[in-house]
């Protein structure tokens, strides 16, 4: 009888073990899941707005003035102003060069006039003393200094120089010359200027 009773604890003992042991092998299979791919994030690129002082519409070329701006950056400020001024003239020397040049083509195509070698070679010598002659006369429009988050200074300039103040050293140069006078004349010079300086308001 005691044998009888002891064949059945162990036979429930083992039931409840077999039924432990596959209980606990499916929780397992719950908890355990397939890692789920993440999903690509998008990337945006970061914007930032740059104020750029002494430039715009209001520092074009117009109203008879050839107008240029530029940008000087230092950890000293005295030479982010001469690196700006340096810029600057420069940029406004190669503005009046380019308007010059388009003014002695589109003149020579009106007169009809064929530019030899020579002759180009002395307009570019004269483009170049007028440049020399006039640059010195520019006048600063506008002037400001900023300090940036490296705590460097950063000048911002921007100058002009009239149109007569180009066209009047321009105009004797040429009546100097034996070459260049041939076939000069004054009021078509002018307006082939008048018209350059409207394409520079546009640009």
């Amino acid at each position: 009888m005691k044998k009888l009773h002891l064949l059945k604890v162990l036979s429930l003992a083992f039931v409840s073990l077999t039924f432990l042991l596959i209980a606990g092998c499916h929780s397992s299979k719950e908890i355990v899941q397939a890692p789920t791919p993440q999903q690509p994030k998008e990337a945006y690129e970061e914007e930032v707005v740059i104020k750029q002082y002494c430039s715009g519409p209001e520092f074009t070329s117009t109203d008879g003035f050839i107008r240029a701006s530029g940008v000087g950056e230092s950890a000293d400020m005295v030479i982010s102003k001469k690196v700006a001024r340096s810029n600057t003239l420069e940029e406004l020397g190669s503005k009046i060069k380019v308007t010059v040049k388009s003014v002695i083509d589109n003149y020579n195509k009106r007169t009809q006039k064929n530019v030899d070698e020579t002759i180009e070679k002395r307009y570019e010598n004269l483009t170049r003393s007028v440049i020399d002659q006039t640059i010195s006369g520019y006048r600063t429009i506008c002037e400001k200094v900023t300090k940036t988050n490296g705590g460097k200074y950063r000048t911002y300039l921007a100058f002009e120089i009239p149109e007569d103040s180009i066209l009047n050293p321009l105009f004797k140069k040429i009546a100097k010359d034996d070459e260049l006078k041939i076939d000069y004349d004054y009021e078509k010079f002018r307006r082939v200027f008048n018209e350059e300086m409207k394409k520079n308001e546009n640009q």
